[in-house]
């Protein structure tokens, strides 16, 4: 530009509507940008050698993704470009007590990455094989330190993973078949404690009974963090509360005893000092809207004078809407019937077949499938009372039909394709291809809508893509749990489930839907998606402020309001992972991204340098001491 020499500053963007990130007014100014730091705001800031003219558009600190698995993408993909192409310019890793912490952890034939994540977090093995090759450090602190030779996009910030954990001090069959001796659970205390020195933000752990390894000969045991008994789980946390650190946990579900006991471990009153937990998931369940309110109780109990902790769930801001190649989906696992077929590899499709062509196991799947549906007895009244035990609605009128060989099935429900297949039976008429007869032709005369979906899966295997809502289909309640000040917008979930969920765009989800409300509701969602989550895990990051890092979002809010995320869903091919994946695309929402004061994404583009140089940085915890990372286990205690 002309007078680039006189240039104060690295970058000025002008004339845009700024938000602080602390839920202030915004305010119409320019906001300069000088080696990597916020360097004025407002008033005559001088010039910049990047000239951004940002009139009719909002500019924010970046926002914060507080739930992920992008532990495993960081290693093929360190730009994390499903992140930054939404805003989010800091993301929070090693969640529901996955992570690559102590590295790959490869001792004899146990390949614990692979055998933690593939079920759990959706994500085919060959990919896991290529992320557990790369992890070739064995150490907390040299995978911390990794990450300061690698060109990141987004700033990373990782917890110790208590699967890992369990599998670093026990290894990975006696993690899952027996308690630890008290030397082990030493260990794991020196080792946490170890982690928190280094700057760790906090410790995930997870309780969700429907999570299975994925190799022999354990597909019938759950992730070694579900073998841990209480007294290890007060004991370990009890590190992360002297630490102040953060409690990333799931719930017991199917005991409401276990999920009072174990929250319970928040409470201030009881353990002289709160602990800051982390919970999912505040969701609106389709099949039981009763759970979503006992965890607005709980959560204000928790929170209460009377208990004195730190506790939020965290909340979806979309439709969850979750996509099946077959029966491999995340919902499958929580039923025993579907979850045998989750047993066999991705690739096997002969293995899912015999066990579909298997008489007993059609019995035992239509006795599931009709469970609390027909007859009569408490299943049917908690099915009418809508206070179901699993998430899956069992509706073929739920579950419409997104790929599959017959192409005019594409974008109907099953029911509607059932109802057709009958009709045709039933007069000969009403077939639509040559494909769809077929496919009519096949099927056994007048199938019930158990067994016609049976059918669909032998016939199709993984080749039968579909989807179903089975929460937060009321977006007005979806609202009010995002803008509650108990819980914490962002189980987003980005970076695994690879082909079945996508909310990448969670947080400008939320931006939309505070968009309809003003900009005094725009502030406060900015806020609660930038400084709040930044102060909840102690980290820097979230305010746009002179000094701060440079970590910044253009929006354009006319793009935004027309916006349609629903219908921006994209299944596209990842070099990285040789795989698909299902990605979110919200074209013009987002104009720029800056990370420590570098140009990541600009009108619908990586930057020059994207991948090429650092940009992110790893977060340690605010209160990291450099000094005394190497210092003895117990001195922060003393």
């Amino acid at each position: 530009m002309d007078g680039s020499d006189r240039a104060q500053f690295d970058t000025v963007i002008r004339g845009a509507t700024v938000f602080d990130g602390l839920g202030g007014a915004p305010m119409q100014t320019d906001v300069a940008v000088h080696e990597g730091r916020i360097a004025a705001v407002g008033g005559d800031v001088g010039r910049g050698r990047e000239e951004v003219d940002a009139h009719g558009q909002w500019l924010m600190p970046g926002l914060l993704d507080i739930h992920t698995h992008f532990d495993l993408e960081v290693e093929l993909a360190p730009g994390l470009p499903e992140a930054l192409r939404h805003g989010s310019t800091t993301v929070v890793m090693s969640n529901c007590s996955l992570g690559l912490a102590f590295g790959n952890q490869r001792r004899g034939d146990a390949d614990p990455v692979v055998d933690c994540f593939a079920r759990v977090e959706n994500v085919p093995k060959h990919v896991l094989r290529k992320v557990a090759d790369a992890a070739d450090w064995q150490d907390s602190g040299a995978y911390l330190d990794h990450f300061d030779r690698m060109p990141l996009g987004p700033n990373v910030a990782a917890m110790i993973p208590h699967s890992m954990l369990r599998i670093e001090v026990m290894g990975l069959q006696d993690s899952v078949s027996r308690d630890p001796t008290p030397d082990e659970l030493a260990r794991m205390e020196s080792l946490l404690e170890k982690g928190m020195r280094e700057g760790y933000v906090g410790f995930s752990t997870d309780a969700l009974p429907f999570h299975y390894l994925a190799n022999q000969p354990n597909v019938r045991k759950q992730i070694p963090t579900q073998f841990a008994p209480f007294g290890e789980l007060k004991r370990l946390t009890h590190v992360v509360r002297r630490w102040g650190r953060v409690w990333q946990a799931t719930p017991p579900k199917d005991s409401k005893v276990g999920i009072l006991r174990n929250f319970l471990l928040t409470s201030g009153r009881l353990f002289g000092r709160p602990l800051k937990v982390t919970a999912v998931a505040a969701i609106d369940l389709v099949m039981n809207r009763s759970i979503m309110r006992m965890g607005l109780v709980l959560s204000r109990l928790l929170n209460s004078r009377f208990i004195g902790g730190h506790f939020r769930f965290q909340a979806l801001p979309a439709r969850f809407k979750t996509w099946s190649d077959g029966v491999i989906t995340p919902i499958a696992e929580e039923i025993p019937e579907l979850r045998r077929l989750n047993e066999c590899d991705l690739e096997d499709r002969e293995g899912r077949l015999r066990i579909l062509n298997d008489p007993e196991y059609v019995k035992a799947f239509r006795r599931m499938w009709y469970h609390g549906r027909r007859g009569f007895g408490p299943a049917r009244i908690k099915h009418w009372l809508k206070i179901d035990d699993n998430v899956l609605s069992r509706d073929l009128g739920d579950m419409t039909i997104d790929d599959c060989p017959v192409e005019v099935w594409h974008g109907e429900t099953m029911k509607a394709v059932r109802d057709r297949l009958v009709a045709w039976q039933r007069s000969g008429e009403g077939v639509r291809s040559e494909a769809e007869a077929e496919a009519f032709a096949s099927f056994l005369d007048a199938p019930d809508d158990a067994e016609f979906l049976l059918h669909l899966l032998r016939r199709y295997d993984t080749a039968l893509r579909w989807w179903i809502i089975s929460a937060n289909r009321d977006m007005a309640v979806v609202e009010d749990l995002l803008f509650n000040p108990l819980l914490l917008p962002g189980f987003n979930d980005s970076g695994a489930h690879l082909t079945n969920m996508a909310f990448y765009d969670g947080n400008l989800r939320m931006l939309k839907i505070a968009q309809k409300r003003g900009l005094a509701r725009v502030a406060l969602a900015v806020r609660r998606l930038t400084s709040e989550p930044a102060e909840f895990f102690g980290v820097d990051a979230g305010t746009l402020a002179v000094g701060a890092r440079a970590d910044l979002l253009l929006v354009d809010p006319e793009r935004l309001a027309v916006w349609e995320p629903e219908a921006t869903y994209r299944y596209v091919w990842r070099e990285a992972f040789d795989h698909h994946q299902l990605v979110n695309r919200s074209e013009g929402v987002v104009r720029r991204v800056y990370v420590n004061g570098h140009c990541a994404f600009a009108d619908g583009d990586f930057g020059a340098d994207f991948e090429r140089v650092p940009m992110g940085q790893v977060l340690r915890s605010r209160d990291h001491d450099p000094a005394a990372a190497n210092a003895p286990a117990m001195a922060r205690a003393a």
